[in-house]
């Protein structure tokens, strides 16, 4: 019933900044959301969540330097991430749980060269 579609992954420089995007295919979407990544060979691990009221919450490796938001009226949510680092380096996901499901995108690859 949902359908997420990451974009906006690519090569990065480390210190440079990269946004990611994740749209939603059900208009007026209101449930909590988040981003994983997965770095080659290791576990899909939580980056960054935001509720349906807007509260938002952070791995500690990411505190500082990314920013999680959602922008209703497009019914897309972003990642904004900054002063990135070759351990961000990761396929991304976007994830969100409504009416009982979860809900993953494909994912977008994020390398970040040193």
């Amino acid at each position: 019933q949902v359908q997420l579609v990451e974009s906006g992954g690519g090569l990065v420089q480390a210190g440079g900044s990269l946004t990611l995007s994740c749209a939603s295919s059900r208009s007026r979407f209101i449930a909590p959301m988040a981003w994983y990544r997965q770095p080659p060979g290791k576990q899909r691990d939580l980056v960054a969540r935001i509720t349906s009221d807007g509260s938002t919450n952070y791995a500690n490796s990411v505190k500082g330097r990314f920013t999680i938001s959602r922008d209703a009226a497009k019914n897309t949510l972003y990642l904004q991430m900054n002063s990135v680092k070759p351990d961000d380096t990761a396929v991304y996901y976007c994830y969100a749980f409504w009416f009982g499901n979860d809900y993953w995108g494909q994912g977008t690859q994020v390398t970040v060269s040193s």
